[in-house]
């Protein structure tokens, strides 16, 4: 693709975000990305053929801009300190104020199991998601319990659990809400159930 192109496909991906963050995933039509764009409905079509489309460039577009982000620990960190860094990260995302795609995907995905679309593995970036942060966890429990800071039994089920329990506070922040002080107490909870005192 050319430069040029790259970047018009871009700017709309860029302006898509702001659409599927306002209004969901199914409210939001290819004439709500054309006005948003403020481009002809054929300019759209040379890039993108459905919404669809559309929102999983979006979503792959931000999942690799979360990359680029995050705090840094010194190479002495503790498996404590890292679990604690995760955590931190995860409360942002549960008490983020500015607009989200969250609720979007999570619209996007249940209507895909609704009509019963089977996504490959590798499309289906929600579990893709969910299964790293996962393994993710497992490997710094696993190290937590070598190093004897941690205790856990079964790393692979706590991880699952925690993450079971992360993605239900982002679904609660963003329907009936919550304060910080209910995402600290249960992310602490988390932690000083694997933390040896």
């Amino acid at each position: 693709m050319a430069e040029k192109s790259t970047k018009k496909r871009d700017f709309i991906i860029e302006r898509s975000y702001a659409v599927f963050a306002k209004r969901g995933y199914t409210a939001v039509t290819m004439q709500d990305i054309v006005s948003a764009c403020e481009i002809s409905r054929g300019g759209l079509y040379l890039y993108f053929t459905s919404i669809e489309e559309i929102f999983t460039a979006v979503i792959a577009a931000d999942i690799a801009g979360r990359g680029e982000s995050g705090e840094a620990l010194p190479a002495s960190a503790s498996t404590s300190d890292i679990l604690a860094l995760f955590m931190k990260e995860q409360k942002k995302e549960i008490l983020r104020k500015k607009k989200s795609l969250l609720f979007a995907i999570y619209e996007y995905y249940f209507s895909l199991h609704i009509t019963q679309v089977k996504l490959s593995a590798k499309d289906n970036f929600l579990k893709k998601q969910f299964e790293t942060a996962v393994l993710i966890l497992e490997n710094l429990i696993r190290d937590g319990v070598l190093a004897g800071e941690f205790f856990c039994d079964d790393p692979r089920s706590t991880a699952t659990n925690i993450m079971y329990t992360i993605e239900g506070l982002k679904i609660t922040a963003r329907t009936s809400g919550i304060s910080e002080a209910a995402v600290d107490k249960q992310l602490i909870y988390i932690m000083q159930g694997l933390i040896i005192e």
